[in-house]
């Protein structure tokens, strides 16, 4: 099933692997392994939530992943902060718009 959310989650995944294995290669292991598991585990449960048994369980899926999706802007924020790595726009508009449309999912959920 098409949809936006699911779009720009797999579009974000792929610019988020090849910052991490950028990290990587500047030896940043930690950090690089951090950003990859906070960002993959967002996209696993929203794929998961397609299929959820029931709405709690969907509201409970993409709330869950907001939360990530918090943890990866605090990665992404440290990151280029710190100087180790430019994040690109893209990556930041990208993640603030997925987080904008958990919180919209959310809502509509809980009405």
């Amino acid at each position: 099933m098409k949809s936006p959310l699911k779009d720009k989650s797999k579009k974000l995944a792929l610019l988020i692997i090849k910052l991490s294995k950028k990290l990587s290669e500047s030896k940043e292991f930690i950090l690089a392994d951090q950003l990859l598991r906070s960002w993959t585990s967002i996209w696993a449960l929203i794929r998961e939530s397609e299929y959820a048994q029931s709405r709690n369980d969907l509201k409970s899926k993409l709330y869950i992943a907001l939360k990530e999706a918090n943890e990866t802007s605090y990665w992404l924020e440290l990151i280029d902060e710190s100087k180790l790595l430019k994040v690109d726009d893209e990556v930041k508009g990208l993640l603030e718009e997925i987080i904008k449309m958990l919180v919209s999912s959310i809502k509509t959920l809980w009405k």
